[in-house]
C-alpha cells in the first residue's frame, strides 16, 4: 500500500468517528460521503474508492458504507467527479 493511500485510509477513518454524533452508521455514512464529495479532490476519491474495492480491510464500517454512499453517489449524478467541489 502507498503512502498516499495510507494517509486516505487514516483521514476517512478520522472523519467517521468525527461524524458518529450523527446517529447511526449509515447517517454518519451519509455525513462522511458528503464532506468527502465536497472536500476531497478527484484523485483522493478515485484512490479511496479503489482500495475499497481492492481491500478496504483497513476502512472501518462507518468509512466503509460512506465509500459506498459515494460511489452510488456517482450512478445518480453524471460524472460526480465533475460536480464535487473540491478540485
Amino acid at each position: 500500500m502507498s503512502d498516499n493511500t495510507a494517509s486516505l485510509i487514516k483521514m476517512i477513518n478520522q472523519i467517521s468517528l468525527n461524524n458518529r454524533h450523527h446517529g447511526d452508521d449509515t447517517q454518519a455514512a451519509e455525513q462522511v460521503a458528503t464532506h468527502l464529495k465536497k472536500f476531497w479532490a478527484r484523485p483522493m476519491k478515485r484512490d479511496i474508492i479503489a482500495y475499497a474495492e481492492e481491500d478496504g480491510s483497513l476502512l472501518d464500517p462507518v468509512s466503509k458504507l460512506a465509500v459506498d454512499r459515494l460511489k452510488a453517489l456517482s450512478t445518480t449524478v453524471k460524472d460526480w467527479e465533475e460536480t464535487s467541489d473540491a478540485g
